[in-house]
Formats: structure tokens, sequence, C-alpha cells
């Protein structure tokens, strides 16, 4: 697909604790998330996700996580669900954003892998939604403490999959 953003499969074993390979419903959102843990890499969550299969600490797990350079690791297929966002799992694709400090800000990949996935689902910007609208937990944090940019954000979401759209 020559719109889809550069992405690094490293899919999770299947296990109970991170990938249950459980299928989804149509899905109808994707929901951000940050890691909170400033400064680990997209590859360093990917596997703590991985290690719960063996440490049984919880059942977590997201879909994809964008690094700190920008750069895009698949952990759970679309098409199954990842443990990440309550209620919306069975409906959603997730997305954990690693961040460089306690801020939490975020990274251009973002957007693109934002537009695509509207673009794959039939979605828009509007579909695109935060943890904390789904619970109420302060996730992702600079965009629940900046309603500014999450604005500014869905709009620069909805500006790059109109640009995807011409290519198709």
């Amino acid at each position: 697909d020559s719109v889809r953003p550069d992405i690094d499969v490293e899919l999770l074993t299947p296990n109970e604790y991170s990938r249950a390979g459980i299928a989804t419903n149509k899905i109808t959102g994707i929901v951000i998330h940050y890691t909170a843990n400033p400064g680990a890499s997209a590859m360093n969550n990917r596997d703590y996700f991985e290690g719960l299969k063996d440490s049984h600490i919880t059942k977590a797990s997201s879909n994809f996580v964008v690094g700190l350079e920008g750069e895009i690791v698949q952990c759970v297929p679309t098409w199954e669900m990842a443990y990440a966002s309550n209620s919306r799992n069975i409906d959603t694709v997730s997305i954990e954003c690693c961040h460089p400090d306690e801020t939490g800000k975020f990274n251009q990949s973002m957007v693109d892998l934002c537009a695509w996935l509207c673009l794959k689902f039939d979605l828009n910007e509007n579909d695109v939604i935060r943890h904390y609208d789904v619970t109420g937990k302060i996730c992702p944090k600079y965009f629940v403490e900046h309603e500014d940019a999450w604005k500014q954000f869905k709009g620069d979401v909805g500006v790059k999959l109109e640009k995807l759209k011409e290519y198709q």
C-alpha cells in the first residue's frame, strides 16, 4: 500500500496477557495513549508487553507503539484485540506513543499513522479519541492537559487523511 507509513511488524507471541488472539468487531475508532515511561523506546515498550506472557503482572498491550524517533512498531494485528482501551478494546485500534520527558509530548509519526488507519478503516479524525475519552484516565497526558494541542492534532490528522485520499 503506497500510503502506508513504515511499520516494523514485531508481533507479540500469542498469550492470554498481551495477545489473546480475540478478533475485534468492526473498527470504529482509534485510541491514543502515552506510555507514561519517559525516554523508553518503542521496542522497550513492545518487549514489556511480550514479557507479560511470563510475568503475568497484568494484561496490557497495544496494536502499535510509536517511538521517540518516530519509528512505528506493530505489536498486535489490527484484527485482534489489544489490552489498552478498556471497554473499547473490541472495536478500536490502540496506539501507544513514547515521549522524551514528563510532558508526554508526541511526534509527527502519530499523525501519519492515525491518518493511514482512518483511511484503512473508513474513519475520519473525529473517530480518533484519547484513552481519557473512554475512562477519564489522564492519558495521553499531553493531550489531556493541552486541549488546544489535541484539537490541532485531530486537525492535522484530517489534513493528512485528505492528502492520502488523493493518492487512492
